[in-house]
């Protein structure tokens, strides 16, 4: 099954937005946008679409002087505040989502050298596939993990396989470590990862990276196999919605 015509240009587009705020972030006074260029090594035609979107959502302010400072959108969420609201609106966006794709839909981070379910939302006609392994000594196998390790380099994917050594989990897993760093190596970055029943007999998945600053995520949908022939369309819906969910969660 081919997914060549997927795009993810706008989670590229949310990940420079996010370099963006994180670079922002460092400067409490406000940072000027030939600043910003030289710290994000953006072009400045990408970093004005970025700055002038990020305005308009209330993410950053324009100071008098023309430098930039971090908005109210951000600035009114604090400490336990700001994550407990950060959690409902990430669990309001992936109900919509699986509501949307009729599929479970999962967001997961690369935290502390492992793979984390951050959330799943999924329902009785469209359940979670079933941890019948844990997911964070299976990354060689989903799709949430390969999407995470792929975001790795070469060094980070090596070490994680080292403690996490490849193993069979079904007839479709990849078990040789070589064959699946090259695999890894070469996937496009706009194309969704997939899982073709390589976790578990009879599930599919696919996968989009969300890399957020410095911790990559990815955001994953799950399906039965006889629903294989929807996979292609959810996982498009998927490439679309993965950059409004960032953007809002602006984590």
């Amino acid at each position: 099954m081919s997914l060549e015509g997927g795009q993810v240009a706008p989670v590229h587009t949310v990940q420079h937005a996010l370099r963006v705020l994180d670079a922002v972030d460092k400067h409490e006074h406000g940072v000027s946008a030939d600043q910003l260029a030289r710290e994000v090594r953006m072009p400045a035609g990408t970093l004005n679409h970025l700055l002038a979107m990020l305005l308009r959502e209330n993410y950053l302010r324009r100071l008098t002087g023309g430098g930039y400072v971090l908005g109210d959108t951000l600035l009114r969420l604090g400490g336990s505040h700001r994550r407990q609201h950060l959690a409902e609106r990430l669990r309001a966006s992936l109900t919509a989502l699986h509501n949307e794709v009729s599929a479970a839909v999962y967001f997961s981070r690369y935290q502390d050298g492992e793979i984390t379910l951050v959330d799943c939302a999924d329902s009785p006609q469209a359940p979670r596939v079933s941890e019948w392994v844990d997911f964070r000594a299976t990354g060689h196998a989903s799709a949430i993990g390969k999407c995470l390790l792929g975001q790795l380099d070469h060094e980070g994917r090596r070490e994680h396989l080292s403690r996490h050594r490849v193993a069979p989990l079904t007839s479709h897993t990849i078990t040789d470590e070589e064959i699946l760093l090259t695999k890894l190596d070469g996937h496009p970055a706009t194309v969704p990862v997939l899982d073709l029943q390589e976790y578990a007999v009879g599930t599919v998945c696919a996968a989009v990276p969300v890399t957020a600053g410095a911790t990559a995520g990815a955001l994953a949908l799950s399906m039965p196999v006889a629903q294989a022939f929807r996979l292609r369309e959810a996982a498009e819906t998927l490439n679309r919605r993965a950059a409004p969910l960032l953007l809002s969660l602006a984590i």
